[in-house]
């Protein structure tokens, strides 16, 4: 048992970092929808594809994250979470959940899809088992909160300021600076998984977006093309080149026939010209 290095401001939270035992139950929720797995696939397929996602690192999906308060064991696990670096499971193939501090570091970043059952993500419940909102902030002190509706495309990022998460505000083009990655987040609208929707996206510093796998195959394919269409102009030109010099030989022997004839002409009518 690691005990945390801080407690809370309230006095009856005691917090400590146990590991889950090996045959711990953990809840089997189910996803309110389809969309929530694919939102999370598409920023960890552009992590993955532009190098962001380090053999230590953990993102995860509906993964469960653990802290035990006043002894009892609570877990929530976010839509998404980024946690920068984490020892490797001990003794186990396949990771079944994370406590922070006996494990690793805290998670850096978790986001929540809105579910519509409920506003869950917004929860400030501050008895057991606890409001993500307070869990986030209170217990675990992410220093990142992101929440976004897929249903209209509203993105809100909250930072931890004075142990309270404040809102953030978008830049020009709607993005948001995450530090801990490296990359600007925001929504984008388009079409992945053969369904149109409000969809995450990473920038890159300039504000530039990461393209996805489709989109990288989509540049790949115009860079062939046009490297095709390049080719094609030169093999043009050098064709032009040779019927450039093909009707220069045609000058050349049309000019040497007729000073030929002009020679015969000349012999027959007795002058000798000079050659």
């Amino acid at each position: 048992m690691i005990s945390a290095p801080f407690q809370s401001r309230s006095a009856t939270l005691d917090i400590t970092w146990e590991l889950l035992p090996d045959d711990y139950v953990l809840p089997d929720d189910p996803v309110e929808n389809i969309l929530q797995p694919a939102l999370a696939a598409f920023l960890n397929e552009i992590l993955g594809l532009h190098g962001f996602i380090q053999p230590n690192a953990i993102v995860a999906t509906d993964f469960g994250i653990c802290a035990t308060v006043n002894g009892k064991t609570v877990i929530k696990a976010p839509d998404w979470v980024w946690i920068p670096n984490a020892e490797p499971p001990k003794n186990k193939r396949i990771r079944r959940s994370y406590t922070p501090r006996a494990e690793g570091d805290l998670p850096a970043i978790v986001m929540e899809f809105l579910s519509e059952s409920e506003c869950g993500e917004y929860s400030m419940n501050s008895n057991y088992p606890y409001g993500k909102w307070w869990f986030y902030e209170r217990i675990l002190k992410v220093p990142v909160y992101i929440i976004f509706n897929p249903e209209v495309g509203e993105l809100e990022v909250y930072t931890l300021k004075d142990s309270r998460y404040d809102r953030e505000q978008p830049t020009d083009k709607g993005l948001y600076w995450l530090d801990s990655l490296g990359l600007f987040i925001g929504v984008w609208q388009g079409e992945r998984f053969g369904s149109t929707e409000f969809w995450l996206r990473w920038c890159d510093r300039a504000g530039e977006l990461l393209p996805c796998g489709s989109e990288i195959i989509e540049q790949q394919q115009q860079l062939v093309e046009q490297q095709q269409q390049l080719v094609e102009q030169q093999y043009q030109l050098v064709e032009q080149e040779r019927q450039l010099v093909k009707q220069e030989r045609q000058l050349v022997e049309q000019e040497r026939q007729r000073n030929e004839r002009l020679v015969s002409q000349l012999r027959s009518l007795g002058i000798a010209p000079d050659v």
